[in-house]
C-alpha cells in the first residue's frame, strides 16, 4: 500500500482557535498540517507569515507542517519559516531566480525542499534537479483562494510526475493540492499522488455531534484512499 498522507490546509479553518482546530485534525488522523504562505504579490491574497507557524510549535504542534510559499522572491522568507519550525518548505520554480540555489539553501537546514507547479507551468524544471527534491506538489488550481474547483487536467500531470519520480528511484513524495475531497480522492490517488492536501473539504465538514469533530471527514478521505 502507498504511504498516504493527509495534509489538511489551515487556510479553511477557523482563525480565532486555530491551535485547537489543528490539534483536533490531527487527532482526527490527519499526518501534517499544510500552510498557505500567500504575499499579495505572486498570488492576489495575503495569508499567514512564520510568526503562526511558530506560534504553532509553540501551541504544542508536533507534526510536520508543509509551508507552500507562494510569494516572490522566495529566498528571503525560506530562513525564516525554518527557524519557524517548517518540516517542508516548497516554492514556486518562477518565484526564484536561482531554482537550484533556492532548493539547497532549503536542504541545507535539514528541511525537506520541493516544487509546486500551477496548472500551466511545465514539469520541465525537474529535469535538473531531481536530486534536490523532496516533494512535488501540483496545483489543480490556480494558487491564491481557497475553495475553488479541481481542475481535470492536473491527473494527466499527476502521471507524468509519477513517472519521473519512478523512474528516479528516490523517495520522491507526490503531493496534490486544490478541490480534493471525498468525491474525487481516490481517483486522485490512482493517478499517482500519495499526499493530499484538503482545506475546505475538511474543515468545513466540520460535525459539532462528534467527540471530534473532523473524525467522520478524516476516516471517509481514508475509506476512500483504502479502496484506490
Amino acid at each position: 500500500m502507498p504511504d498516504f498522507k493527509i495534509a489538511p490546509s489551515i487556510l479553511s479553518a477557523n482563525f480565532a482557535c486555530l491551535g485547537q482546530e489543528v490539534d483536533d485534525v490531527l487527532a482526527a488522523g490527519a499526518d501534517m498540517v499544510h500552510f498557505d504562505v500567500m504575499d499579495n504579490h505572486y498570488v492576489p491574497n495575503l495569508t499567514i507569515g512564520p510568526m503562526v507557524c511558530e506560534a504553532l510549535r509553540k501551541h504544542g504542534v508536533t507534526a510536520p507542517i508543509d509551508c507552500h510559499l507562494m510569494v516572490k522572491p522566495v529566498d528571503r522568507l525560506i530562513g525564516d519559516f525554518i527557524d519557524a519550525g517548517a518540516g517542508y518548505v516548497t516554492f514556486h520554480p518562477e518565484a526564484s531566480e536561482h531554482v537550484d540555489r533556492s532548493l539547497q539553501l532549503i536542504r541545507s537546514q535539514g528541511v525537506k525542499a520541493g516544487l509546486v507547479f500551477n496548472p500551466a507551468t511545465p514539469l520541465s524544471y525537474l529535469d535538473y534537479v531531481m536530486d534536490k527534491v523532496d516533494m512535488i506538489l501540483i496545483m489543480s488550481v490556480n494558487p491564491g483562494f481557497g475553495g475553488q474547483s479541481f481542475i481535470p487536467a492536473a491527473l494527466d500531470k499527476l502521471r507524468e510526475a509519477r513517472r519521473r519520480i519512478d523512474a528516479s528511484g528516490l523517495p520522491i513524495r507526490l503531493e496534490i493540492d486544490g478541490g480534493v475531497g471525498v468525491e474525487n480522492i481516490a481517483e486522485i490517488a490512482r493517478a499517482g499522488a500519495d499526499t493530499f492536501v484538503s482545506g475546505s473539504a475538511i474543515f468545513k465538514a466540520r460535525n459539532p455531534e462528534e467527540a471530534n469533530r473532523y473524525d467522520g471527514v478524516i476516516q471517509r478521505l481514508r475509506g476512500e484512499l483504502a479502496g484506490a
